[in-house]
């Protein structure tokens, strides 16, 4: 789940996390007031989308970038008019662009320094880890390949949180001067505490700054959460903003379904991510593409089976469906009887291929041929994925 940058200010604030003031406006009268309530100061305006590259993106109705900075507050209600409303299409958005429907009005900061910190998941050690460069406002994978040595990594011991005297060592190691070592040891403590107490699996921030004056902030921070912890954070679920999402997925996820749509004309519904992925790289393998991603997972109901039919039948680029099923916990007639009542409910209109294996299936293979339901039976998965790019480029 992705969260707004303003969100992600909001919760920083929580656990003392130096940022810089601000609130967020979904109308011109609101971008006017916050405006007004920062004072005589410099103030920037940021376009508000799950999108990377707002600062080079340009707006379908001609005006550039999404990062601006003003000075007065009826400029900063010009600028928001400019946004509000309005697409904005960046490198991350594809063609279609993101409607903007709230603009970020912050104080705006004068950088000396940028620095990228971030903590994260380890896998390897399954503890967190601190990743920092004092190279700053660029992507960290940029500086991991042509200054790897600049990469700064601290591991974190699970039970004994972040020390005191890490954040000390950290803060020498990206250059703080000794004034500003109290004030990055307290942010980085901050951090900790927010990825902590939220469950979250990665907070990145770039940039963290140092001002002219040399105060230390957080100017803007990435979340990922761990989404089988949300249950215990219901005000972190009530950040989903669902507007900016594909409404497939969103649809997919009241269902207990894993999608992700592409760009392909293959549709694919399997169980299992490993087995997702491997059926999605043998249909590149054959010359088709996968137009989505769909786990149903090892004990998809009638219901769950049905409902992603639906979803794949609503994308008007599919021009077959490929149904790959590995029966283990889920038995494969019961699977079958799933596909058929699918199939009769949603009036499929383009050529179904399925590939049943595992428990029962056999007994899966004779309810698929008696059902009359009009579809291609594979024998393995090569089998099916030639049969399915085969009927795509027939459709």
């Amino acid at each position: 789940m992705n969260i707004h940058e303003y969100q992600a200010k909001e919760l920083l604030q929580k656990f003392d996390v130096a940022t810089t003031r601000g609130k967020v406006a979904s109308t011109l009268d609101e971008a006017e007031q916050i405006a007004r309530e920062l004072g005589d100061v410099e103030i920037v305006v940021k376009a508000q989308i799950h999108a990377g590259g707002r600062g080079k993106g340009v707006f379908k109705n001609g005006f550039k970038g999404g990062v601006h900075v003003r000075k007065t507050h009826e400029e900063v209600r010009e600028v928001a008019a400019k946004m509000l409303g309005q697409t904005l299409v960046t490198h991350q958005t594809g063609p279609a662009g993101r409607v903007v429907n709230k603009v970020l009005v912050a104080q705006s900061a004068e950088i000396a320094r940028e620095i990228y910190f971030a903590i994260l998941l380890d896998r390897e050690s399954a503890a967190p880890l601190i990743v920092a460069s004092s190279e700053g406002g660029v992507e960290i994978e940029t500086v991991a390949a042509k200054s790897p040595k600049k990469i700064i990594r601290e591991a974190i011991d699970p039970l004994a949180g972040l020390q005191p005297f890490q954040t000390r060592k950290l803060a020498k190691q990206l250059g703080f001067d000794s004034s500003q070592l109290k004030s990055a040891s307290k942010l980085f403590e901050g951090l900790y505490r927010t990825f902590v107490a939220f469950d979250c699996s990665m907070i990145e921030v770039n940039p963290l700054v140092v001002t002219t004056n040399g105060d230390v902030l957080a100017l803007d921070a990435k979340f990922n959460f761990d989404d089988n912890a949300l249950y215990r954070h219901p005000e972190i679920a009530a950040m989903r903003d669902v507007a900016e999402e594909d409404p497939r997925e969103v649809e997919a996820s009241k269902h207990g379904l894993n999608y992700i749509g592409l760009d392909g004309n293959i549709a694919c519904l399997v169980n299992g991510a490993g087995l997702a992925m491997a059926t999605m790289d043998i249909i590149k393998f054959y010359g088709g593409e996968p137009a989505n991603f769909l786990d149903v997972g090892g004990g998809a109901t009638e219901e769950q089976v049905t409902e992603a039919f639906k979803i794949l039948i609503a994308d008007k680029k599919v021009k077959a469906i490929l149904v790959n099923i590995f029966g283990g916990i889920m038995k494969c007639d019961i699977i079958a009887q799933g596909i058929i009542n699918a199939a009769k409910t949603v009036k499929l209109s383009v050529p179904l291929v399925v590939r049943l294996e595992g428990t029962n299936v056999e007994r899966g293979k004779q309810l698929l041929k008696d059902s009359g339901v009009a579809l291609i039976a594979a024998d393995d998965l090569a089998d099916a994925a030639q049969k399915a790019v085969a009927a795509a480029k027939r459709k």
